[in-house]
């Protein structure tokens, strides 16, 4: 049993480089059992879109 199943994350995501991974990190979190929510800034959305993290997520992904 893992120790995040049940639990709710909010992942926020701003500009850099490193967005990208937080595409993986979503991916694990998920996967380990966590609900996991995304906010993105409009920067962010410049290295991923929301989209994929909607997919990932399986939740609506917020916008700034």
């Amino acid at each position: 049993m893992s120790f995040l199943l049940d639990k709710n994350i909010l992942l926020g995501i701003s500009g850099g480089i490193a967005a990208y991974k937080s595409a993986y990190l979503v991916r694990e979190l998920t996967r380990l059992g966590a609900e996991v929510r995304v906010v993105m800034t409009a920067a962010a959305q410049e290295f991923i879109s929301p989209m994929t993290m909607q997919a990932l997520s399986g939740n609506e992904v917020r916008t700034t």
